[in-house]
């Protein structure tokens, strides 16, 4: 279902917008007996208010980002819940296509924990919502409160980015996130699929994995990894000894380190000290012209390059 096309607007207030700042009073627990709960509507905002509402009649919404509720955290709420009841109102919105059916936008765990405690109603949070509100709003909240593997993460940034027009910049200060970080985690959706899949299994750590974006055997070279147990510093240096590998036969041509001399490995090592980088300088034959690579492993590392660079302080 594609997000209405509506006037884009600031991302970053996550759902406390659309909850109209519920305060925890008004978000009391329904104890597993199923007690009425009483508590007002918040005034602002399109809203029908918090009630209770039938396990039964809430459905699962087709926006909800995750895919993979984790057994063992599921058990831990379950527990809770049998004990305390749901102290938090999920996030409902009225079935757009069924009256008597409630569509959940944000809050499937406490409802999946709540059916497996056998509770017959749970309190929601009901709002007049459009699609591309609760597509919205379920990316957010689920950013800000879920555990998302990185794919997952992954896909609710790129969607936050292409179906709402919003910059790498905004998503990350909505969020309470570098720019940088935005960046390389939706660059993991560039990796191959069998890449991916270990990712969302906990094979990989997404540190292992933004070693591997860009390189032709990143199958091969992920596999590599999760056999041999390699830390992430132990990964990169792995990766590196093979970019070293398949850099070494580039030794003929014009440019030559040699006509520099002392004097050049000399300057190679002050520049290296000063930008925390691998530089190298290579003359041309007479030493009138020449080449000056900065090798950067990271797009932090880039971030922090341009900044000493420009004198334009870091996003």
């Amino acid at each position: 279902m594609k997000a209405d096309q509506t006037p884009k607007k600031q991302l970053g207030r996550g759902l406390s917008a659309l909850l109209g700042d519920v305060r925890p009073a008004a978000a009391s627990a329904i104890p597993a007996g199923n007690a009425a709960m009483n508590a007002s509507a918040p005034a602002a905002g399109p809203a029908r208010g918090i009630r209770t509402v039938p396990v039964g009649q809430l459905v699962p919404s087709p926006f909800q980002p995750r895919r993979i509720f984790a057994p063992a955290e599921l058990d831990e709420l379950i527990q809770s819940v049998k004990v305390q009841g749901v102290l938090q109102p999920i996030l409902v919105r009225k079935h757009p296509s069924d009256a008597g059916k409630f569509e959940i936008i944000a809050g499937e765990r406490r409802w999946r924990a709540a059916q497996a405690a056998q509770l017959h109603e749970i309190p929601a949070l009901v709002r007049d919502l459009t699609d591309r509100e609760a597509l919205e709003a379920a990316l957010v909240e689920n950013l800000q409160r879920e555990d998302l593997n990185a794919i997952e993460e992954a896909i609710a940034y790129r969607r936050l980015l292409d179906e709402f027009g919003h910059t790498q910049e905004e998503v990350a200060k909505g969020l309470g996130k570098s720019r940088s970080y935005v960046a390389n985690i939706v660059r993991l959706l560039d990796l191959p699929e069998e890449v991916q899949e270990l990712l969302k299994s906990g094979s990989l750590t997404p540190g292992h994995a933004r070693l591997l974006v860009g390189l032709d055997n990143a199958v091969a070279i992920a596999k590599h990894f999760v056999a041999e147990g390699l830390t992430v510093r132990q990964a990169e240096a792995y990766v590196n000894g093979l970019k070293e590998q398949r850099a070494k036969p580039k030794s003929s041509g014009p440019a030559t380190h040699a006509e520099g001399g002392a004097d050049t490995r000399a300057l190679e090592r002050s520049l290296a000290q000063a930008l925390g980088l691998k530089v190298q300088i290579q003359s041309s034959k007479g030493g009138k012209s020449g080449t000056l690579a900065i090798q950067y492993q990271t797009l932090d590392q880039l971030d922090d390059l341009l900044a000493k660079l420009t004198g334009v302080p870091k996003i």
